[in-house]
């Protein structure tokens, strides 16, 4: 079974453009195992705590079997899986979230094969718009609260996700370049790790690409 990117109640893999507030909002990661799911929320214990997600029709989930459930639902005239049908109690995730208000709001959630022994070192994540790519760095638009920008080193470690992303890859024998498949003005989710003073992208997961000119 493959992993599906799922945009819950609207078509699997369709792009989704963010809400203005999103943009170069900073989110944060958090990995643990579910320990609830419900139509609009899931709940994940984590090492420190509990954490309980609200989740709506912007938030992508990822995990194995999307791809069968999406036609299912397809099948039976519904735009798309119920998060209750890909996420299970006891499942390991990680979940890249925003928070306003008090409220933590899932902006992804991807299912994973194990916890690991090191949760410590997951991944920061932040949102924002590509403002310059090259094949081994990229700068994006930051929240005005943490600096204007960022910049991340890119190299063959890095993950991109997005549509298009693994024909693009196929069509050119796995050797694509991530110019390839990011472009200045797309909106990006990047996960990375600060090393020293490098920020190292881990993923970039392309939720929106730039209007067309």
């Amino acid at each position: 079974m493959k992993t599906a990117s799922l945009a819950l109640a609207l078509a699997v893999v369709a792009l989704i453009p963010m809400p203005a507030s999103l943009v170069a909002q900073e989110t944060k990661m958090a990995r643990g195992t579910v320990t609830a799911v419900a139509a609009d929320s899931v709940t994940v214990k984590t090492p420190e705590k509990e954490m309980k997600f609200a989740a709506d029709s912007k938030t992508t989930v990822e995990a194995i079997g999307g791809s069968t459930k999406t036609r299912q639902a397809k099948a039976a005239g519904e735009a798309g899986p119920k998060l209750t049908e890909v996420l299970k109690v006891g499942q390991p995730v990680t979940v890249s979230y925003s928070e306003s208000g008090g409220v933590l709001k899932a902006v992804s959630i991807r299912a994973i094969s194990s916890l690991g022994g090191n949760t410590a070192a997951a991944p920061r994540a932040i949102v924002g718009k590509v403002t310059s790519i090259t094949p081994t760095s990229m700068v994006i638009s930051g929240s005005a609260n943490v600096g204007s920008s960022f910049t991340f080193t890119i190299d063959g470690s890095t993950k991109v996700i997005g549509k298009g992303a693994g024909t693009a890859a196929a069509a050119a024998g796995g050797k694509t370049v991530i110019t390839d498949l990011v472009s200045t003005g797309d909106t990006v989710n990047v996960a990375y790790h600060q090393m020293g003073d490098t920020l190292h992208a881990a993923e970039i997961r392309v939720s929106a690409k730039a209007a067309a000119k």
